[in-house]
């Protein structure tokens, strides 16, 4: 899906005159309004590595279309490989693939904190924790950009307000009075995970970790899904109808993985900056973010919703006024420099993992055919459970 912003410039060459007449708005300088891709060359590979460098939008777009596909291609080995392990060893054996650790967030921030405590990495679940010190690292760095970038889900969730936006033309903000209360939600749910996490000692995270809950957590969560209850296919749909109707309702309100991130970005370096001098008060910007932050109030954006999307630096129809930079007084980060460092932070700490052994765990196809027989037994039923 590519995310053309849906306004303003792109989709009416007219906004700049049009804003130089409206009331309050001050004219752009010809030589400092935003470059634009002659129609003519928007088509063959020109027009595409134009794009990629230019339209930052566009080049998300090809980031978050890349991890999707790379969480299908994992989905459907890890789906090769519970079919293996159901069928009661009649059918080829069928490798596990690590990445499907990346969806175990609980696992990995005990596994964190065992590791910060022992100086152990534990071999049950030790990709889901670089990868989950790879989005720290990235949050710490780069804002809350895993999730307007690369988060899957935040993806599907970008793509539901905007069909949403297509269909009714606008989506639904809530008021003040409502916003507010709904969002401290994501940090209510982190805060109990961090609290569960925080009284344990290190005896207990290693019975947690050892646990043949533990051990078999990727497959639970992929029989619960294979196998949802009504209960859970209705609370789905209703997830899906109110992102639909309202911009990014499960990251903004309560994704407690997208909570625990903005907390890190705020003492991240790089901030959207606007430069108040050549700012024309369109306010297009503010419009344009979908985290509803008042960009054009603000010198430097330090909330904790931003995603470093671009999408506000995209749409300012002044060169050089919103940029995305370490300080005021530093150069700005272009989109394209930005996207390859993201991409390059998370491959780099994935191919740590792989460097010293810390990829794939150590569970071996004998236990994995054992415990897969064990599914039912109260053991993997809970993650207080112990015992191997």
């Amino acid at each position: 899906m590519i995310h053309d912003v849906d306004t303003h410039i792109e989709t009416n060459p007219g906004i700049v005159e049009s804003l130089m007449l409206a009331p309050g708005v001050r004219k752009i300088p010809r030589e400092r309004r935003r470059r634009r891709l002659p129609k003519s060359d928007t088509r063959g590979w020109k027009g595409i590595f134009w794009r990629l460098q230019f339209d930052s939008q566009y080049l998300r777009t090809v980031v978050q279309s890349a991890f999707a596909l790379l969480c299908l291609w994992i989905g459907v080995e890890f789906y090769l490989f519970v079919r293996w392990g159901l069928s009661g060893n009649n059918s080829a054996i069928v490798s596990r693939p690590p990445g499907v650790e990346g969806f175990l967030p609980i696992s990995a921030l005990m596994s964190l904190k065992y590791w910060l405590q022992t100086g152990i990495i534990n071999n049950i679940h030790p990709s889901g924790l670089f990868i989950f010190c790879a989005l720290l690292l990235i949050s710490f760095l780069m804002k809350k950009a895993f999730c307007s970038w690369m988060c899957p889900i935040g993806t599907l969730s970008e793509s539901l307000w905007m069909l949403g936006e297509r269909i009714f033309g606008r989506n639904r903000r809530l008021p003040q009075w409502l916003d507010y209360p709904l969002r401290t939600l994501k940090y209510l749910i982190l805060a109990f995970f961090a609290y569960v996490t925080e009284t344990m000692d290190v005896g207990g995270l290693r019975a947690f970790i050892d646990s043949p809950y533990n051990r078999m957590a990727d497959v639970k969560m992929y029989l619960f899904f294979a196998n949802i209850s009504f209960f859970a296919v209705w609370t789905i749909l209703v997830l899906v109808v109110l992102s639909v109707a309202i911009k990014n309702f499960w990251c903004r309100y309560l994704c407690p993985y997208g909570g625990l991130l903005g907390l890190i970005s705020v003492l991240s370096p790089l901030k959207v900056t606007r430069q108040t001098s050549t700012c024309i008060d369109c306010e297009l910007c503010s419009k344009a973010c979908p985290s509803g932050i008042n960009v054009h109030s603000v010198k430097r954006v330090w909330s904790d919703e931003c995603t470093a999307c671009y999408m506000c630096i995209e749409v300012c129809p002044v060169k050089n006024t919103l940029e995305i930079k370490a300080a005021k007084d530093l150069k700005p980060i272009p989109s394209w420099v930005f996207g390859s460092l993201l991409a390059g932070v998370f491959v780099g700490v994935i191919g740590l993992a792989m460097l010293t052994g810390n990829w794939h765990n150590s569970i071996s196809h004998e236990e994995y055919q054992k415990r897969f027989k064990e599914l039912n037994a109260p053991a993997y039923e809970h993650f207080g459970a112990r015992g191997h």
